[in-house]
Order: structure tokens, then sequence, then C-alpha cells
């Protein structure tokens, strides 16, 4: 069955290009000019990827991506940000706001293809595996992409979820930031390494009393470890 992407680009001869390009490739697409038709659309017809103009005519993409992060049902969904705001500080600003990649105008259509197949490799899961469970009251929801302390839901981000995930699948495996980074958004990413220590530090705060499993290991990166 063909992967459905739904696109949101208001400048119809771009949307034309990318859906050519990527129905070339074997993907089903849907080209929404707005961003709230799309977000409806969601609601009864679900996409696997969505690749999303940020400077859209009645929202802004970046709030877009937020509203989607924050949806229980959708907040795994890959985004992939097509954009003419190419300084890094964009960049910085999308990742972290749970975007998956991010690709400047104008772009070559090979290229745009090799990240959408790129972002759709790295979301998938091992369905023979559905939980981590780090410690009886410790679990990681791998499908619902959830983590819980004591049967209470912690209220993560996607990025969050995904060092934390990292981490507790290699106990004891030290991890240097920009391997962490290359993880979450791949190898060709201009983000400043220094973010990786933003998020683990907002990540420790909200899993508390576990947060002396993750550890700095000096001059190297994190570890999750027990010991």
């Amino acid at each position: 069955m063909q992967k459905m992407i739904y696109i949101v680009e208001d400048e119809a001869d771009i949307a034309e290009l990318i859906a050519i390009k990527l129905q070339s490739a074997g993907f089903d697409t849907r080209v929404f000019c707005h961003g709230t038709p799309m977000l409806q659309a969601l609601e009864s017809i679900p996409c696997d990827l969505l690749v999303l103009d940020l400077m859209l005519p009645d929202i802004d993409g970046m709030q877009i991506c937020s509203r989607i992060r924050e949806h229980p049902k959708y907040k795994a969904l890959p985004i992939v940000m097509l954009t003419a705001r190419v300084d890094v500080t964009d960049k910085v600003k999308g990742l972290n706001m749970g975007a998956d990649d991010y690709l400047g105008k104008p772009f070559e259509g090979r290229e745009l293809v090799a990240r959408v197949k790129a972002v759709l490799r790295r979301s998938e899961t091992n369905s023979t595996i559905q939980e981590i469970i780090v410690e009886p009251s410790l679990k990681l929801d791998l499908n619902r992409y959830e983590v819980s302390i004591d049967q209470e839901r912690i209220d993560l981000t996607l990025t969050e979820f995904r060092i934390l995930k990292l981490l507790v699948s290699n106990p004891g495996k030290v991890y240097s930031r920009s391997s962490i980074l290359d993880h979450l958004w791949g190898t060709d990413k201009i983000v400043i390494e220094r973010s990786v220590d933003v998020h683990i530090k907002n990540l420790r705060e909200k899993i508390s009393d576990y947060s002396r499993y993750i550890q700095n290991v000096r001059g190297v990166g994190y570890c999750f470890s027990k010991n």
C-alpha cells in the first residue's frame, strides 16, 4: 500500500512540483494551500508524512507543527519543513519544535524525495517491541510515544521522548551530542550541539527522581546508567 503524504504549500507551482516528484517516487499525495483544512483532513484521512511550508496564508507552519506534536494521536507524525527561511536560527527553531527535517527553497527534487524516504525510515519502529520497561514504575510506550511514571503520563516533547528512548535502549552506552543529533535529525542538519543539553535538562526535570540515571560523561556526552 502506497504511503500518503500531505503537502501544505500555498504556491501552486511549488506544490505541483512537490506532488509530481513524490508521485514519481511511488507516493500518494494530497495538496493543501492552507493549514487549517489539512488539520481537519487529518481527523478523517491520516497521512504517513507531512511536507509543511512555514509561510502560509492562514496559520504559521511552526504553529501547525506545535499543534501536531501536542496532539496524542498525531504527535509521532513525521514532518519535513520546506521553506524559504534557511538561516540557522529558523532551522534550530523548526527542529526543536518537532520537525524531523528542514529543507530550504529552492530545492532539488531528488533531494526532497531522498529526505522524505530517510525520515520515513527513521520513523519506523520495531513492531515487535511495544514497550520498554526501565523499572516497574518507569515505562516507555513506543506506540503512543508516551512515558509514564507510576502509571501517570509524563508530558514529554517528541524530541525528549526520542532522546530518552535512545539512551534507555542501550544502557551504559555513551552517546556524544553529535551522535544524538544524528539519531534525531540525520547527519546533514545545521543544529548546535548545545541544543542537546537543553533537551536533556528539560527531560531530567520532567522525569524527576529518575533524572539521576541520565549521566553526563564529561567531555563526551550522555549515557543512561543505574550505576
